[in-house]
Formats: C-alpha cells, sequence, structure tokens
C-alpha cells in the first residue's frame, strides 16, 4: 500500500534513506532518553543550539547549516526534515540506534497528533521481543507489530525470520512511513505496513503478536501516547482481546504496556488476566519497570495512583 504517493513521497524517502547512510557512516549513534530528562539536558547553559550530528538529530537542537558534512544539508531539504528558526534551522526527525540499528521518528518535542514514537519504552519492548524470539521453539509464518510506530519490533521479528511474513500495523500514516523505511535501512524486505486500528484491516491468525501501544491518558489525545479509558488501559485490553481472537494454535501475544498501581493493585493485571483466563490461554505478567512515568501522578487521571509500572503480558494459545 502506497501511504506517501507519488513521485514527491519516493524522492523523500530516498533522501532520507540516504542520509541516515551518511550518519551510519559517520560513526553517529544515539540512545533517546525520556522528554523530561531530554528537556533537563536541552535547558543546561551550552545546549542552547547544536554543534554536533547528535545535537542536530538526536538532541533537536537548534544549529547553523555550517555545522553539517558537506552534502547532508541539501539531503534534509530533500527529505523535507528542515524547519527554518530564525538564523537557524532544526530537524524535523530524530534518528536513534538499537543495538545496531538505526531507527528514524518524530523529532523532540513530540507534540503534534501523529508524533512518531521512539525511546526508554522502546528498548524495552525490544528486550521483551527478542527475549521471546530467542527462547521460542514453534515455528513463525506470520507475525503482526500491533501500534508498529517505528517498526522496532516488526524489524527485529523480520531479521530474525527472515521467511516469516510480517506485518506493521498502526492507526498513523506518518508511523507507517517511517517504519518502512526503517525496514528498508534493517536490509529488511518481508514487512509489510498496514494502516490499521489493532488489526481491523488485516486478515488471519498469527503465530507471533507483538504490541508496544501508548498507555497514558492525554489530553490532547496524541495517537503515540493516548491508551484511552480511565487509566490509559483500553489500547491494551483490546489488543489482549484481539490476541484472544486471533492467535494461532500455539501463538503468542507478548504487549509490553504501562499499568497504573492503585492502593497495591493493579486493574490491567486483573482484567487482562480475567479475559485471558477465560479464553483458556496460558499467561505470565512481568514488571519490568515499577516506576514510570512518575511526573504523571501530579495530573488529575492518576491523583490516586501509587505509580505507573512498565509491564510485559506473555499469553499463549495451548
Amino acid at each position: 500500500m502506497t501511504l506517501q504517493g507519488g513521485l514527491a513521497g519516493a524522492l523523500s524517502d530516498s533522501a532520507l534513506f540516504q542520509l541516515v547512510g551518511v550518519l551510519r557512516e559517520s560513526g553517529y549513534r544515539f540512545v533517546t532518553v525520556s522528554p523530561v530528562t531530554h528537556q533537563r539536558v536541552n535547558t543546561r547553559p551550552g545546549n542552547e543550539s547544536a554543534f554536533s550530528l547528535a545535537g542536530v538529530f538526536g538532541w533537536s537542537r537548534p544549529f547553523s547549516r555550517q555545522i553539517l558534512p558537506v552534502g547532508m544539508f541539501e539531503l534534509m531539504r530533500r527529505a523535507d526534515a528542515l524547519v527554518e528558526i530564525g538564523d537557524e534551522w532544526k530537524s524535523k526527525i530524530r534518528i536513534s540506534t538499537l543495538d545496531d540499528e538505526f531507527f528514524v521518528h518524530s523529532a523532540y518535542p513530540t507534540i503534534s497528533g501523529d508524533s512518531v514514537f521512539f525511546g526508554p519504552d522502546t528498548y524495552r519492548f525490544a528486550i521483551a521481543v527478542t527475549a521471546h524470539l530467542e527462547a521460542r521453539k514453534t515455528p513463525i509464518r506470520r507475525a503482526v507489530d500491533i501500534c508498529c510506530g517505528a517498526g522496532p519490533g516488526a524489524v527485529l521479528i523480520a531479521k530474525a525470520v527472515p521467511d516469516a511474513e510480517v506485518l506493521m500495523a498502526d492507526i498513523n500514516a506518518a508511523a507507517l512511513r517511517l517504519a518502512r523505511v526503517n525496514a528498508a535501512l534493517a536490509d529488511v524486505h518481508n514487512a509489510t505496513p498496514y494502516l490499521s486500528n489493532i488489526l481491523s484491516a488485516v486478515e488471519g491468525t498469527f503465530d507471533l503478536m507483538v504490541a508496544n501501544p501508548p498507555y497514558l491518558v492525554d489530553p490532547s489525545l496524541r495517537a503515540y501516547r493516548h491508551g484511552g479509558g480511565p487509566l490509559g488501559a483500553k489500547l491494551s485490553l483490546a489488543i489482549v482481546e484481539a490476541a484472544v481472537e486471533r492467535l494461532a494454535p500455539a501463538g503468542t501475544l507478548v504487549l509490553y504496556t504501562g499499568a497504573a498501581v492503585i492502593k497495591g493493585s493493579d486493574p490491567f493485571k486483573e482484567a487482562a488476566g480475567f479475559r485471558l483466563s477465560a479464553a483458556d490461554l496460558a499467561w505470565s505478567y512481568k514488571e519490568v519497570d515499577p516506576d514510570v512515568f512518575g511526573e504523571e501522578l501530579e495530573t488529575e487521571p492518576y491523583r490516586s495512583a501509587d505509580r505507573i509500572a512498565a509491564v510485559v503480558l506473555t499469553a499463549t494459545r495451548r
């Protein structure tokens, strides 16, 4: 399917691919931090502008075109990755590294409704997916990365199982465009983007379903951040329901998400566990970080929460 059609879209994607290639050859590396850490680092004296490629493409700081290697500014222009800010410029994209792979995603701050997320949750999600792939004993013929964003889950699966059909599903066309570019950057040829609300636009069953959905309550309803429901768990529960309906025999769901803990109890775990047990799926649940997005506890939806935990739920059809 074409997510950015026509010659202009193809040329933009080609320039973006070339841009990342130049960065790769330069030795560029960047681990994307949380928004709060990003803000703190960028507001330190001396960090007002970028003086390195990491400052331009990682920290999203304004820069003078003279600091870029010859030809890079033109590649950014062709990739539609530039915005002018007074006498300086800023990149519309960030480029992060995950092991040896490069992923293009939205620049900081991610304030628009179609921002494409990548951050600490992505790294924890990747660890969970990799652990499952390394431990799995049954074949994977068909897999899907739900709420794929920049596509890291799909890329990991497609590289590990190159003969599998891998679907990248998201409701955000901007995310699917970058997921397609990121798959090409990883030399992956068996991952296909689908504009889909969970699995609404795709058919059939899956041997592996992975998901790193939004799980917070976002007043702006940004697609990459808002999970729905009173505590942000609505979308995660919908993915659990999709797994009940669409897992193949011996198929597995690996869901990385966040769960608000209230007075020691975890409403998401209780609701998900009840549904999975009722469907006779074997499941496990593990907190991989007991305290994430602590600043959200100051907002109205979380006024009764003790904490928000990052969790991995794994469910397998018997």
